[in-house]
C-alpha cells in the first residue's frame, strides 16, 4: 500500500516538501498515547536474539536511522515507534543556519536512491541542546548525536565551533559523531585529513568530557567513501591512537560515474551526496577494510545502501557492530524497520553464529 501511495502522491511532490510532510505525520501519531502504543506493538516488535550491547550502551537490535532524517531532535519518539532503535540526529552545527539554496533534494526513482545538497540546515547546538534536555522520552531508544561545522565559520575556527556544539549537547548524547565528510559544507572533508582531524577530535573529546564529567559520551567519526585506501587506514590508525569509541562508514558520495545509474542524466548530475542503493558496494569495501584495520578495538556502524536484512547482515559479517539507514525508508515506507530487524533474526537463527557479536566481522576474520 504503501509504495502505491509513495508513486501515486509523494513522487509528484517536492521530495523536501514530501518528507516534512511524512515526518509530521509520524510526529502526530507519536503524540497520541494509544494509538502510538498500537503503532509501536505492530511496527517495533522486539527480538530478542537482536540484543546488541555496542559503546557501552544496550540496544534492542543494531538497526537505527542514520543522521539526516530528524535534523533538529524534534521525532524521536516517532521515529523509536516505527522500530529504530537509535536514533542520530543532525546534523548539528554550532549556530543556526538554513542551509543551501531549495531546490537541493533529489530522488533517482530508478536508481534506489537520493541526492541531497541541504548544507547541514538546522536549528544550532542551543536549540537542540534546549530540547534534548526539556525531553521526556517515550520509547527506550538510543539517541546519538551528529555535530558538523557552521557554513559561515573559516576553516581555521573549525574546532572552536565544533567545540561549541560538543559542550552544548554531550550532556544529553548517548553518543557523539564528528561530521567531517558530508559534501555540502565547503572545506569540510579537508577536516578528514589526519593532521587536521587530530587536533579537531582530541578538543572534541576534551569539550564532552569536560561537560559531561559524571559519564564518558562514546566519541565517532563519520567518514566519506571517496576517502583513497590510504586515508582510510590513516583514519582508522588515527580513531586507535586516539582511544576513539567508533567510526561510521560512510557518509554520501560525490562520485556518480561506475554506479550504473539509471536515472534521467539531469538529476544524477545535480551536485550534492548521493545515498541509496547504488552506495552499496563502495561502503561495504570501506567497511571491510576498516575492520580489517582495527578489529574489535573499536566500534564500526555501518550505513550506505543498506536496503534490506541481507544487506544488513552483510555489514555485520564485514565488521559493523551497529547498521543504520536511510534513503530505503524513503522508498520502503513505514514497515521497513519491521521488515529488516525480522529478516535479520532470521539470518542470525539459521547461521551459525550464537550471537550478533560472534558475527560482527566473521567474512573478514576469515579472509586474513
Amino acid at each position: 500500500m504503501y509504495k502505491y501511495f509513495f508513486r501515486l502522491v509523494f513522487t509528484r511532490m517536492d521530495p523536501e516538501r514530501a518528507h516534512h510532510l511524512a515526518f509530521r505525520w509520524i510526529r502526530l501519531v507519536a503524540r497520541v498515547p494509544v494509538l502510538r502504543t498500537f503503532v509501536a506493538a505492530v511496527l517495533a516488535p522486539r527480538h530478542e536474539e537482536l540484543r546488541t550491547e555496542a559503546l557501552g550502551l544496550r540496544l534492542h537490535s543494531p538497526f537505527g536511522l542514520a543522521a539526516g532524517f530528524d535534523k533538529n531532535a524534534v521525532g524521536i519518539d516517532g521515529m523509536a515507534m516505527l522500530g529504530f532503535d537509535h536514533v542520530e540526529i543532525g546534523t548539528v552545527t554550532g549556530e543556526p543556519q538554513p542551509g543551501n539554496p531549495k531546490k537541493r533534494l533529489f530522488r533517482l526513482v530508478a536508481d534506489r536512491a537520493l541526492i541531497n545538497r541541504m548544507g547541514f540546515n538546522n536549528e544550532g547546538s542551543l536549540a537542540v541542546a534546549a530540547r534534548l534536555a526539556s525531553r521526556t522520552p517515550v520509547f527506550r531508544t538510543v539517541v546519538g548525536v551528529n555535530i558538523g561545522k557552521t557554513k559561515a565559520v573559516p576553516e581555521t575556527e573549525a574546532v572552536a565551533d565544533y567545540v561549541k556544539s560538543a559542550e552544548r549537547l554531550a550532556p544529553y548524547a548517548d553518543y557523539l559523531v564528528v561530521n567531517v565528510s558530508s559534501p555540502n559544507t565547503p572545506g569540510l572533508r579537508d577536516l578528514q585529513a589526519v593532521d587536521h582531524l587530530r587536533p579537531l577530535l582530541t578538543a572534541v573529546r576534551e569539550a564532552a568530557d569536560r561537560t559531561s564529567p559524571a559519564r564518558r559520551v562514546p566519541l565517532l567519526v563519520k567518514i566519506a567513501p571517496d576517502l583513497a585506501d590510504e586515508d582510510i587506514d590513516a583514519v582508522a590508525d588515527l580513531a586507535v591512537e586516539l582511544g576513539l569509541d567508533g567510526i561510521i562508514a560512510t557518509n554520501t558520495t560525490i562520485a556518480r560515474t561506475g554506479l550504473g545509474l539509471r536515472s534521467a542524466p539531469a538529476t544524477v548530475q545535480e551536485t550534492g551526496g548521493l545515498s541509496g542503493a547504488p552506495l552499496k558496494a563502495r561502503s561495504l569495501q570501506v567497511l571491510r577494510r576498516l575492520y580489517a584495520r582495527v578489529g574489535d578495538r573499536i566500534t564500526l556502524v555501518g550505513v550506505g545502501g543498506i536496503e534490506n536484512a541481507e544487506d544488513a547482515w552483510q555489514r555485520i559479517l564485514a565488521g559493523a557492530t551497529l547498521v543504520q539507514g536511510y534513503s530505503a525508508f524513503i522508498y520502503e515506507g513505514p514497515f521497513w524497520a519491521r521488515t529488516l530487524r525480522k529478516g535479520l533474526a532470521a539470518r542470525l537463527r539459521t547461521s551459525p553464529y550464537a550471537t550478533l557479536a560472534d558475527a560482527v566481522g566473521a567474512d573478514v576474520r576469515t579472509t586474513a
